[in-house]
């Protein structure tokens, strides 16, 4: 008799469910799960080096608990590229943005509590909200992937959301959020438990803001207190093998978080590598000015083959449509690239590669769609 997960008492809420994850397979070109594509420059690989082996000598020690020099970091490096001025004490660092989300959703969701999302997004969101016993919610999009609005506000004004969570740019789709949708849903999120004497918390997920043709919205944090700002260093640092994510938000939600995150959650070894990129800004940057040219390029490339392509300012690109999207994902494959399937109904996505990596998927869709005429 085999012995599986259904015979272990797991929660109810867990059952049934899948982990997160997306296909690693050995092919030549794999343009999935919207990492950056260029290696690390050398002179940060040697930094790296260098602030490693200084803290491996006191591996024997916990590391700084409370991450203040990589905080104080990250802080002038927001001001800096967004012009809004944060320090220390509005940003707070865990293992990757889905550990920040969690150490939210752990402080002000939980068992009788809600969040909501607006559907398709990150699909984390929903995934550590079940883990973390917080009831989820699936908000309204338009057609064309935008949040609708007045159906939103419906929604929180009927479920009163604990955690609500805005995706800008969104992942899988690529759209933006423009900032007065994010303070209209702010306000009904208030508006909503206001009668009750409580807040809601909004979480705006930037983790492909530098990829953006907009600006970040962290000066939305001014006069909020209930709205936090998530941002990660896997894209657009180049560094997903890092495992970094930040948040900026008022004083007391850095506090409030505290309260959740496990004891030295963040080891030395982390610290030093992220505080050694941080140095390199300026180098990184320029990487992401190419990504952001070749998703440019997968746009109008995809438009002109005759794809139907939704407006990215991400680092990847969601095409279509097709009537069995699972069907052309396996006919890409089968030549040697290898693209994302996010059971968006009609639609794959594609991240933004090298050029040559580019070439390689532009020249596989192309053949496939001279297939389809011919066959049609």
């Amino acid at each position: 008799m085999t012995f599986g997960i259904d015979d272990l008492p797991v929660r109810d809420e867990l059952r049934g469910k899948s982990p997160y994850g997306a296909p690693q397979l050995d092919v030549p070109v794999r343009l999935n799960t919207n990492e950056n594509p260029y290696p690390l420059p050398e002179a940060l690989v040697e930094r790296i080096a260098e602030r490693v082996r200084e803290a491996a000598r006191d591996l024997n020690r916990y590391p700084d608990r409370d991450a203040v020099e990589l905080r104080t970091r990250l802080a002038e490096y927001l001001t800096e590229t967004s012009g809004y001025a944060v320090d220390m004490h509005n940003v707070w660092a865990a293992n990757g943005s889905n550990e920040v989300i969690q150490q939210l959703l752990q402080a002000f969701g939980g068992p009788g509590r809600t969040a909501i999302g607006f559907e398709p997004s990150y699909s984390m969101h929903g995934l550590i909200a079940r883990g973390t016993g917080t009831g989820w919610i699936s908000g309204p999009r338009h057609d064309d992937f935008t949040i609708d609005v007045p159906a939103a506000e419906r929604a929180m004004a009927e479920h009163r959301p604990d955690v609500v969570f805005i995706t800008t740019p969104n992942n899988p789709t690529g759209n933006a959020v423009p900032a007065e949708t994010v303070l209209a849903l702010y306000d009904a999120a208030q508006s909503a438990r206001a009668d009750q004497g409580l807040a809601s918390m909004v979480v705006v997920d930037e983790a492909y803001i530098e990829f953006s043709h907009g600006v970040s919205l962290l000066s939305l944090l001014e006069g909020r207190p209930y709205l936090v700002v998530s941002r990660t260093m896997s894209k657009a640092f180049g560094a997903a093998g890092l495992r970094l994510g930040y948040l900026a938000a008022h004083p007391a939600v850095v506090d409030a978080v505290q309260l959740v995150r496990l004891p030295y959650h963040l080891s030395a070894v982390t610290q030093a590598t992220a505080l050694a990129a941080l140095e390199h800004t300026g180098t990184l940057l320029k990487y992401v000015e190419q990504l952001k040219t070749e998703r440019d390029r997968l746009v109008a490339e995809l438009r002109a083959i005759g794809y139907e392509v939704t407006e990215s300012d991400a680092n990847f690109v969601q095409f279509g449509r097709f009537a069995d999207s699972h069907e052309v994902w396996q006919k890409i494959l089968d030549r040697g690239v290898l693209v994302r399937d996010n059971g968006v109904p009609g639609r794959l996505r594609v991240t933004a590669g090298t050029p040559a990596e580019n070439d390689a998927f532009l020249d596989a869709v192309r053949e496939l769609k001279k297939e389809q005429e011919q066959s049609g």
